[in-house]
């Protein structure tokens, strides 16, 4: 089935026009999916030239934080306000039709459009880098060493509202042309999700160290909650 769009599009550049019944503007689906996603993609022009770079993020409330080195090249340009892009998609399986033409993935996206600007107040910036070691892995902050004032000194923050973003959401099995349907090819759902592999511990960690249980019971994907 697909979503069902109760909240309007917050604005029209956001508004989903291809299958705009897969569209979604509820804040509840657009921060799922920004909490889910463990990539998000950051797109902006620089130079008259188009980039996507992947980055990790972490939202709290309102506004997603990004981080890196204070030497970025692409976190300086985007302090200054540029207009940017940063999407999260989640892949939940392969759609698998009887015909070519109809194969297809069932997927949750999220679309967040805006500009960037830095994080210049201490509190705020030990709060965005919490809320991006907690979006790797939940309840990790607590248990590791905060950052000096020289690792401070050589990262940069940016905070990016979540004032316009759209989600799309596509789920359920093939749709294949009626015809189609009597042909001997086999037709369903391959579900993917993500899934921790067993721990592989640091070569240089002391005796007598166990895993935390946020490591222990890791999970990233709705399935493995």
């Amino acid at each position: 089935m697909e979503p069902t769009t109760v909240a309007p599009p917050p604005s029209d550049r956001t508004r989903i026009r291809r299958l705009p019944a897969r569209g979604a503007y509820d804040r509840p689906v657009v921060d799922a999916i920004l909490d889910e996603g463990l990539v998000c993609h950051l797109g902006f022009s620089l130079d008259g030239q188009p980039f996507v770079i992947p980055t990790i993020h972490g939202r709290l409330g309102d506004i997603v934080y990004v981080h890196g080195s204070a030497a970025s090249r692409m976190l300086r340009h985007l302090r200054g306000g540029v207009p940017a892009c940063l999407t999260v998609t989640l892949v939940d399986g392969l759609v698998l039709a009887r015909s070519a033409f109809h194969h297809s993935m069932n997927y949750r996206s999220v679309v967040l459009l805006g500009a960037a600007t830095l994080v210049e107040s201490e509190e705020e910036r030990m709060a965005g880098l919490e809320a991006i070691v907690d979006h790797v892995v939940p309840g990790r902050w607590p248990d590791v060493r905060q950052p000096n004032a020289t690792e401070l000194k050589a990262t940069m923050v940016l905070r990016l509202p979540i004032s316009e973003a759209s989600a799309k959401i596509r789920t359920g099995g093939p749709v294949d042309d009626e015809p189609d349907f009597a042909l001997p090819v086999w037709a369903g759902e391959l579900p993917l999700r993500l899934a921790a592999a067993p721990l592989v511990p640091d070569a240089r960690l002391a005796a007598g160290i166990a895993p935390p249980v946020c490591v222990t019971d890791y999970w990233r994907t709705r399935a493995a909650r």
